[in-house]
């Protein structure tokens, strides 16, 4: 590995910012850049994250010598003193001393004895790679940026659009690799689904649209609602960093492709609903039969009855959706998205207990709830529905039934029931709420959180996890990645209410920490996105359980085996220490070929593992079942983009392209050619720091800097030597002030 892997990577270093002494005093020097730079050997045993760190995030990178597991005899001690180094020139910003956790001894979760190496103080916007001067070895390249997530979040959030059915995935959106013509949509099909227990044409009806759930094609209405809740929350967190340009069909159409996105899965649900109120619960197959693309499966589906379950789950998901779209000015689509709302509410509470298990029937996840998780979407209906209407039934409901609730009966909150969690927690913010159950929410939420369960942020604060993304044993299950970034949301929920204060910051830190072992941060090396090295990452998922990018594809299998692999972006399902081969094995599959793959040596992984290291890079389905580890999920998709989002930056989106200067502030640029530089001329009202951006033709930031300025006149340069010819901006934003200018190179 060496720096032409990251040549599109959008920030480059040019300014080393050095803190002189306690007046805050800046000395910007400036540094040439240099092709050959970079550490020789990138090693797998220092951990960053592969992407970067926001300008104030904390950073440690986790240094690991594997003790037990796959990689038990990869021995590695470091050295006494690690350097950040800027990753073009290899000139040292920083350097600190590793300290060992858990005093040297092993970390059972991963097998590995861990140190930690702390560059918090490393705050200058650039690109830089920890080194170990005694190993002579590196980290791979990451960033330091205020937008360092940005192309994350749009490509993480895209994986929905190549989710969609029935919708072509042209070129132009999907790109020539993932293109894929429309799905679904030919006999007794989508657009012609039958009833499962009457396949005739009387119960035929269109319910074309929505998101496949997982790998499979299926469509589920219960397993949408936590999904389309996340989304909507991360939207309504800070609407302004969900632009209009993901490039998506409906991208500038004016509208955030976000809303866009979940606009698409709302109309399948209403769809779905029935003129009554009642709501379909699923379509799918009846046998597991599919075709790689989704385009050529012609397997015919079917949609199962409504259920009260699914009915309190759309009722959620509308009545929660209508108050964010009506917010975002889309009144006529939130009108529809209300009335829908009440409709299967009243619909739901005359029939309450209306139930349908598919398993069997309709194949693959059993979408049924229990009684309690139909009470949970009750509720959770029940809180968004009063605050849309301020109608006193539902608050009734949601007073009444609270004490029902989990975290009020065991003053426990976990990540399991997070959407319910979340709804609590809504109900006790509005202002109409009484003191007496807002105050109890709150109570439940916060002493849990903070000192009531060690799984929260006491784990956090005494270093319990090496990783430091601390799940229980017990909580590594099929799907550990969701339950990971539901950890962090529980975070940030504290963070974001400004819940103990005494701790504030270690709950903001404690989200990100979660958010770092996506992103490379964890025994394996790996960011848990497939195929996200043209984005930075040195090691991320080459394949997942998926209809589409199967095992064998010669188009969409593996990256690095197949022709492209599957589409970047996609989250897997995670660690999973109960793996285990199909029932049948080892004899019992059928025929010899199927037998054969059961012949799986017993120590690879994900079998006989530590937890955190129980996961493999693999396909292939059954009876080896790599499904309950590297499957991918909406649910998983959809709370991993809710983590991300409160760390993408400010001012991270398009900017308006129009040439201006503001007050007394004036920008003169000079293009010098020769020696690849772009030189700058301030005249500025005001001294201060201000961030230099250079933006390509569609607004997206190539690069970026911090430039100091003491006096009103102020004169600097930087390297434009990896511009590609072409038109560009140069954009300088102090604040709110802000000046464009347009330059060729």
């Amino acid at each position: 590995m060496n720096g032409s892997f990251h040549l599109n990577r959008h920030t480059t270093f040019t300014y080393l910012q050095n803190m002189k002494n306690h007046f805050g005093f800046f000395l910007i020097a400036f540094v040439s850049l240099h092709a050959n730079a970079s550490p020789t050997v990138i090693s797998t045993h220092i951990h960053t994250d592969q992407f970067g760190y926001p300008v104030d995030a904390k950073k440690v990178a986790v240094i690991s010598d594997p003790m037990t597991g796959y990689n038990g005899d990869e021995s590695f001690t470091p050295g006494n003193t690690y350097e950040v180094r800027e990753w073009n020139t290899d000139m040292v910003v920083f350097s600190g001393q590793p300290e060992a956790w858990g005093n040297g001894n092993e970390h059972l979760q991963s097998g590995d004895r861990v140190w930690w190496f702390d560059f918090t103080d490393v705050n200058m916007v650039g690109s830089y790679y920890v080194y170990d001067i005694s190993n002579a070895v590196g980290s791979g390249r990451f960033e330091i940026s205020v937008c360092v997530y940005e192309d994350i979040m749009k490509t993480a959030v895209r994986t929905f659009f190549y989710q969609r059915c029935g919708h072509a995935k042209t070129p132009q959106y999907a790109g020539m690799q993932w293109a894929d013509a429309i799905c679904h949509g030919g006999t007794q099909q989508d657009t012609d689904c039958r009833y499962y227990d009457d396949l005739t044409t009387t119960t035929s009806k269109d319910l074309s649209g929505g998101w496949h759930d997982a790998g499979d094609y299926n469509k589920y209405v219960n397993f949408a609602f936590d999904p389309v809740l996340d989304l909507l929350d991360a939207y309504a967190y800070d609407p302004t960093i969900w632009t209009d340009d993901f490039n998506i069909t409906e991208s500038g159409n004016g509208i955030s492709d976000l809303l866009d996105e979940i606009k698409y899965e709302l109309d399948w649900l209403l769809k779905m609903q029935q003129e009554d109120g009642s709501v379909l619960c699923m379509v799918g197959a009846m046998s597991y039969n599919s075709a790689s693309p989704p385009s050529a499966d012609v397997t015919h589906r079917v949609y199962g009855p409504a259920t009260t379950a699914s009915t309190f789950s759309s009722a959620a998901m509308f009545a929660r959706a209508a108050k964010v779209y009506n917010d975002a000015g889309l009144t006529s689509y939130s009108t529809t998205l209300q009335n829908a709302a009440i409709d299967a509410w009243a619909w739901a509470m005359d029939h309450s207990n209306i139930t349908f298990y598919n398993s069997g029937t309709i194949v693959s996840g059993e979408q049924q709830t229990d009684d309690y998780g139909t009470f949970t979407r009750q509720f959770c209906a029940a809180v968004y529905l009063y605050e849309l209407t301020g109608e006193a039934m539902y608050q009734d409901f949601v007073e009444s039934n609270y004490s029902e609730t989990h975290l009020m009966q065991w003053g426990y909150a976990y990540p399991f029931e997070y959407a319910l969690q979340k709804a609590l927690i809504h109900y006790s913010m509005l202002n109409s709420a009484s003191n007496l159950v807002a105050e109890a929410i709150q109570n439940a939420f916060i002493a849990s959180l903070s000192e009531n369960n060690t799984d929260n942020l006491p784990a956090y604060l005494n270093a319990t996890d090496a990783y430091r993304a601390y799940l229980a044993d017990n909580n590594y299950t099929w799907g550990s990645n969701t339950t990971k970034a539901r950890q962090g949301l529980m975070f940030m929920d504290m963070y974001n209410n400004n819940w103990d204060a005494a701790h504030h910051i270690e709950y903001r830190e404690a989200a990100e920490a979660m958010l770092e072992y996506f992103h490379g941060i964890n025994p394996l090396g790996m960011v848990y996105l497939t195929n996200m090295s043209e984005f930075g990452a040195e090691h991320s998922c080459r394949s997942i359980y998926h209809g589409w990018f199967i095992d064998g594809s010669p188009t969409w299998d593996e990256v690095g085996v197949s022709e492209y692999g599957p589409a970047p972006g996609f989250v897997p399902g995670g660690a999973n220490p109960t793996y285990a081969l199909d029932g049948c094995c080892p004899t019992n599959c059928g025929d010899d070929i199927n037998n054969a793959l059961c012949d799986y040596p017993m120590d690879m992984p994900p079998l006989s593992q530590p937890i955190q290291k129980s996961y493999r890079d693999w396909n292939t389905g059954w009876p080896q079942n790599s499904w309950t580890v590297t499957e991918i999920g909406i649910y998983t998709q959809a709370a991993y983009i809710k983590l991300l989002a409160p760390f993408i930056g400010i001012n991270c989106s398009t900017v308006n392209m129009q040439e201006s200067e503001i007050a007394t502030d004036a920008l003169e640029i000079f293009p010098n050619p020769a020696s690849d530089a772009l030189h700058i001329k301030l005249q500025v009202s005001q001294a201060g720091m201000y961030t230099i951006q250079i933006l390509d033709e569609s607004g997206r930031m190539v690069q970026e800097y911090l430039h100091n300025t003491s006096s009103n006149l102020s004169r600097t340069s930087v390297d434009i030597s990896n511009l590609s010819h072409g038109y560009y901006f140069l954009q300088v934003k102090c604040g709110d002030r802000k000046m464009v200018k347009g330059f060729v190179k």
